[in-house]
């Protein structure tokens, strides 16, 4: 009977990854009215179905998915052993459980997507959801040095936020651990219904442009997007797959107005292959005219990332010469 199904993981200070893990479960059908048992007690825990964050064993044939021993060194390369998985991020609990169940569940919740489509969008929610979780709560730094600044309004921090206070009084840690479940669960949800329904099918038009590219120009380093989509990660593993040469240095979008982006060296970076020549930094208008000798140009951001024109093949034209220049230089 699925109501005495239990799903265990540790009592006390809750974290954003055993939440998510037991969200992710009871996506699934066959623990979908399971009861959640918070416990560090091992004869509790052993008569549970399935045991997250806790227990000291990472074993799936079991159902247990501790990461805490301290020859643990899983990631989703090891986990998931296949081609396309390189991270070597060690993996949490909500890590395990998305590795093991992940394909099922974004099935579950897309069963109209291919398996190609769910390995895809597999792939994209580790990469820019998943990955983080882990690596925040296994203590994985972002950089070698300390950063500039810190990000506090995180997913894993705004569940540690959902603990009973220090001084607080008669607050059910167990009810706060079911917020944090709801909340790191609608994120997931949010996460998937994004990739699936917005950003998977956005591949399509990033693809047509690069197929265009030398119609746009000759060197073919310049492309233009029929309309504005989420790009980047699509422009860099469609290059890699193609081994598009040479790389691309622009892309054009827009609508009434167009922007030329510099491509950067990486997803999220705003290091660029080619920036926007420095005369032209920071210039709008009229100045900018004058600057670069095009008329309609709108405006270049004073790093050189990112330009706009009033039309599109205004925009094609400051490209093609800030090509032409970079080249020289």
């Amino acid at each position: 009977m699925t109501e005495n199904i239990k799903i265990g993981t540790h009592n006390g200070c809750f974290h954003c990854d055993e939440a998510l893990a037991c969200f992710l479960l009871k996506l699934l059908p066959r623990y979908k009215d399971a009861v959640i048992v918070r416990s560090r007690d091992m004869d509790i825990l052993n008569t549970c179905d399935v045991v997250v964050d806790v227990g000291q064993e990472y074993d799936p044939s079991k159902h247990r998915y501790d990461h805490h021993m301290s020859d643990f060194n899983e990631s989703v390369s090891t986990v998931i052993k296949k081609p396309g998985y390189e991270s070597t991020v060690k993996l949490s609990s909500a890590g395990l459980i998305y590795c093991h169940f992940g394909h099922e569940i974004i099935k579950l919740l897309h069963p109209e997507a291919s398996d190609g489509d769910v390995e895809t969008i597999f792939k994209y929610i580790y990469n820019t959801f998943i990955q983080e979780i882990d690596g925040i709560d296994n203590g994985v730094p972002m950089f070698s040095e300390e950063p500039l600044y810190r990000i506090v309004t995180h997913l894993s921090s705004r569940v540690s936020f959902l603990n009973p206070a220090w001084n607080s009084k008669n607050v059910d840690p167990n009810k706060q651990f079911l917020k944090a479940v709801e909340l790191t669960g609608k994120e997931f949800v949010q996460n998937v219904n994004y990739a699936a329904n917005v950003w998977l099918p956005a591949r399509s038009i990033v693809q047509e442009a690069i197929e265009k590219r030398f119609e746009v120009d000759p060197s073919g380093e310049i492309i233009v997007l029929s309309q504005g989509v989420p790009w980047s990660q699509h422009l860099f593993e469609l290059e890699k797959e193609q081994n598009i040469q040479p790389p691309l240095k622009y892309i054009i979008f827009g609508d009434e107005s167009f922007r030329i982006r510099c491509i950067p060296v990486d997803v999220g970076s705003f290091v660029c292959r080619l920036f926007l020549p420095k005369s032209w930094a920071g210039l709008q208008g009229e100045a900018l005219e004058n600057a670069c000798g095009i008329k309609g140009a709108v405006f270049v951001h004073s790093i050189g990332f990112i330009g706009g024109h009033k039309t599109k093949e205004g925009a094609i034209m400051m490209a093609r010469k800030s090509l032409e220049l970079g080249k020289r230089s």
